[in-house]
């Protein structure tokens, strides 16, 4: 396809009809079938040739007959999202993510929170999903309830998931981040600081084999160094307050790697309740990489998850369920260690 500027027809005003996707087809130089792989974000489509139909699409004005579309694939344009919370850092910026890649391809997003991982709640969830309305289905799976809904839903539903690493699922794109080495690496950075140890509070349904609890436990063996046992926290922020006060009075206690940067929080009030220094006494990581933990005192030491981007890969991936094409390539930021103040060499006092 040669790079000669296309001419496109002025925008229609008045009574004039709404153009249609053959005037797309024409003004572009395609066919109206390859207008419509645009539109099912098809991965068939040059990417020249997709922006030069998008460049129509806006200058034309056109907008997608949202209902015919809906009757020819049996689902609605749209995604719908089930998860069990919108406000966590996580679960709040993979659902950015996914809005802002949906708002590209012309999609309408709806959400499900699903209450718990009680069936009742669970089987509500994926019968309101299974409608045709709700178009194609995401599921943030980062805990019990998501996962419990995933497996739920019918073997011929379009759908897709942002998962915890580890999770079995058969049948379904799961896509998720590299939580098992961004882990390994924040514990490998405190024992480099020399601390003999590092303890853990976990969040809830952490994987045992490839998610964050694994990278720590896979770190200290590595080092040879003890593996203390896993201090357990909810997803509220009180729960990890308690875990807190609980090594907070423990003296051997001089690294802690937190499941989240909210336990990280929580955690570093309960050492200051105690008199504990952060980082003189214990250090700290936490784990997300909250934008606000930069200006915390002392400034968080976490790691920065590409939350975003996994929300758009899902968006990628249920396109193609919807359209049966082949899944996309999956292209995510690594996670990344940010060190900041509150980690730093034990004293010697408290080392053990």
């Amino acid at each position: 396809m040669n790079e000669t500027p296309v001419e496109v027809p002025a925008p229609r005003h008045g009574r004039e009809p709404a153009p249609s996707i053959r005037d797309v087809a024409a003004a572009a130089g395609v066919s109206r079938q390859t207008v419509s792989r645009v539109l099912n974000a098809s991965p068939k489509v040059s990417a020249e040739t997709r922006r030069t139909v998008m460049e129509v699409i806006e200058r034309l004005r056109y907008r997608p007959n949202r209902v015919a579309r809906a009757l020819g694939t049996g689902r609605a344009r749209g995604v719908t999202v089930v998860t069990s919370d919108t406000m966590l850092y996580g679960y709040a910026s993979t659902l950015q993510g996914i809005e802002e890649a949906a708002r590209v391809e012309g999609l309408a997003v709806g959400v499900r929170v699903v209450e718990s991982d009680r069936e009742s709640d669970v089987r509500n969830a994926a019968d309101y999903v299974s409608d045709p309305s709700a178009g194609g289905v995401i599921v943030i799976a980062f805990d019990a309830a998501g996962i419990a809904v995933l497996r739920a839903l019918p073997e011929s539903l379009p759908a897709a998931a942002a998962i915890e690493p580890g999770v079995p699922v058969v049948g379904r794109p799961a896509i998720c981040l590299d939580e098992q080495q961004a882990s390994a690496e924040a514990t490998r950075h405190l024992l480099a600081l020399g601390h003999r140890t590092v303890h853990h509070v976990a969040i809830p349904s952490e994987s045992e084999h490839n998610g964050r609890l694994a990278g720590w436990r896979r770190a200290l063996d590595e080092a040879g160094a003890a593996v203390p046992p896993v201090v357990p926290a909810g997803w509220d922020v009180r729960s990890a307050y308690e875990a807190g006060r609980v090594l907070a009075a423990d003296s051997g206690v001089t690294a802690i790697l937190c499941g989240n940067d909210d336990i990280a929080l929580a955690v570093r009030r309960a050492l200051f309740e105690a008199g504990k220094d952060v980082p003189g006494d214990v250090s700290i990581v936490g784990f997300d990489g909250v934008p606000g933990s930069a200006y915390w005192t002392p400034a968080l030491t976490t790691v920065e998850m590409d939350f975003a981007g996994l929300g758009r890969a899902t968006v990628a991936a249920v396109l193609a369920e919807l359209a049966g094409e082949p899944q996309p390539a999956v292209s995510l930021t690594p996670p990344r260690l940010v060190v900041r103040e509150s980690t730093a060499p034990p004293r010697a006092h408290g080392a053990r």
